[in-house]
């Protein structure tokens, strides 16, 4: 990738589907100490309890404990959506379409989650977990997927492609023979960039349903 930025904390800003591209602001807004009301909390309350539970959080989602891995957050899941795929060619676009007409996938799970950060706003977190059969081919799913472009698995909830989910707040986990690959985006409200960030980061910890 040409020019490609880095946010803050270093790591690549990635924009898959040609979206504008936004400058990470570093603002956060992220979550709140109570989940259990719907009170919202300063951005400054959120923004330390987000800061505090992310690496826990990222720990339970890597034990497949969801519930506790968004509420580490102070977050809460309001709903979620998933379903079962056993081939990728019909349920991608692109050249990642392309490749999985030459390298067929075994398995593909997709879940769209809703998430009630606590400030007032709400954010769909959609991830995909792509198995494919040899750890190499995995390996080079996710080289073509992390470049700008190149397209995508169609993630549960948006069509037509890049319509709800732009790949401005995207991440990817390679894992042997699995791919798996989180993207964020509001669902109501203003969620910050560092929200919408630290949404994928955990959710692409989870292991596979």
């Amino acid at each position: 990738m040409v020019n490609q930025p880095r946010g803050p904390d270093g790591r690549w800003i990635k924009y898959k589907y040609g979206a504008g591209a936004l400058v990470a602001t570093g603002v956060v807004v992220a979550a709140t100490n109570g989940i259990g009301g719907s009170t919202a909390t300063s951005p400054d309350s959120a923004a330390s309890q987000a800061l505090k539970g992310k690496s826990s959080s990222k720990k339970s989602a890597q034990k497949g404990r969801h519930f506790e891995a968004w509420q580490r957050l102070g977050w809460r899941r309001l709903k979620k959506q998933a379903k079962r795929e056993i081939k990728c060619g019909p349920h991608s676009f692109g050249e990642v379409q392309r490749f999985f007409l030459r390298h067929p996938c075994v398995d593909l799970d997709r879940v769209l989650v809703t998430l009630d950060d606590g400030a007032g706003n709400t954010i769909d977190v959609s991830v995909a977990w792509v198995k494919m059969p040899k750890a190499g081919e995995a390996s080079d799913l996710k080289r073509l997927i992390d470049k700008d472009g190149t397209g995508n698995v169609l993630l549960f909830g948006e069509a037509p492609p890049g319509s709800r989910f732009t790949g401005e707040n995207y991440d990817s986990r390679l894992s042997k023979r699995l791919v798996v690959i989180a993207e964020a985006a509001p669902a109501t409200g203003r969620p910050s960039e560092t929200t919408l960030e630290t949404a994928v980061e955990v959710a692409v910890e989870f292991p596979s349903p």
